[in-house]
């Protein structure tokens, strides 16, 4: 049976457009959550679309709001949606959409802060398959707030990483709002202009497709900037095949000084009184140039920098624990200086 067929036989029941309920319920975007809606069907559908087929599939929306996309992912004919919102006033709206639908598809509305919610809890098991079988009938879908976007895909990133969370089923595919800047760092080849730790450690774990644009003024209230809509799917195998937290420091420090030569973020890896000779001896083993920018590096020589900091701090166990953003404090060199000679 195609989708087009048996979306059909599931067709919402005529119900009040989203501007509507926005009005009959007398909801607002709350600026402290960085609520925007989204109102245009056609746009809608295309974020909805940009996700694949979805029919049958178990489907969890992220920041559902008043419904909009939900409306959108019910027409698909998806097994199961699952809608996790933090904002109470929109369950109304929400558990309206869900006795419309009612004995067609299994909606469980979720009321909660998607950074504190596993909604491994709700996917059914049967959908699991194997890492490097292809991805599971599984999809994220979400609208997310500003606020919260970058946090979110960090905390995702290393759920993947260690197959946890809704990455227990697999390589559970994502279809993102974000910001249309952060968007753009998220795909940035090397040389670009956007290109950031974000790039290398979303490159790293995912293949990222940056379908489209939405005009900010698609938005209920107007956003300051346009968004991107983003398409994450997880790899079979990371290009750096080292712990996150690992590859998260080493790839942060060196982009905390991005126009600089990227040594020079390396070196605040560690202390103050040996970072110069251990940041040379970690370029040394990687092979790689000490004058080469940030953003310059691609993710493969980033992986050689990640396996040299590993090799150091394999020798020396007290350098792993020094962090340059803590309050200063003298760290144990004893033995070092001899070897760094």
């Amino acid at each position: 049976m195609s989708v087009a067929h048996r979306a059909l036989q599931i067709r919402l029941p005529p119900l009040p457009s989203i501007k509507d309920v926005i009005r009959l319920y007398k909801l607002r975007a709350l600026r402290e959550l960085s609520q925007n809606f989204l109102l245009e069907p056609r746009l809608i559908d295309k974020i909805v679309r940009a996700a694949g087929n979805i029919q049958n599939n178990i489907v969890c929306e992220v920041g559902p709001g008043p419904g909009g996309i939900t409306r959108s992912i019910i027409q698909q004919a998806p097994r199961k949606v699952i809608l996790v919102e933090k904002d109470p006033r929109f369950l109304p709206t929400l558990e309206l959409l869900g006795d419309a639908c009612k004995d067609k598809v299994d909606i469980d509305i979720i009321t909660g802060d998607i950074l504190h919610t596993d909604v491994a809890h709700f996917i059914p098991p049967d959908v699991k398959v194997g890492w490097n079988d292809p991805p599971p009938p599984v999809n994220l879908i979400g609208n997310l707030p500003f606020s919260v976007s970058t946090i979110l895909i960090i905390r995702w990133l290393e759920a993947i990483s260690r197959q946890e969370g809704a990455w227990s089923f697999g390589r559970v595919r994502m279809t993102l709002t974000f910001q249309k800047e952060v968007a753009e760092r998220m795909s940035a080849p090397i040389l670009h202009k956007q290109r950031c730790r974000l790039s290398v450690m979303c490159q790293n774990w995912c293949n990222v497709k940056y379908k489209f644009d939405i005009p900010g003024s698609a938005f209920l209230p107007k956003p300051e900037v346009d968004v991107g809509v983003v398409t994450l799917t997880p790899l079979k195998q990371p290009i750096i095949k080292l712990p996150f937290k690992l590859v998260e420091k080493v790839v942060r420090q060196i982009f905390s000084m991005r126009q600089k030569y990227s040594i020079r973020g390396a070196q605040t890896l560690f202390p103050e009184e040996i970072r110069e000779e251990m940041a040379l001896k970690m370029y040394n083993i990687a092979d790689l140039d000490p004058v080469t920018r940030p953003y310059q590096i691609t993710n493969s020589e980033f992986g050689r920098l990640c396996e040299a900091y590993k090799a150091i701090i394999t020798e020396h166990p007290d350098l792993e624990k020094y962090d340059y953003r803590a309050p200063k404090k003298k760290v144990i060199t004893e033995n070092l200086d001899e070897e760094i000679m």
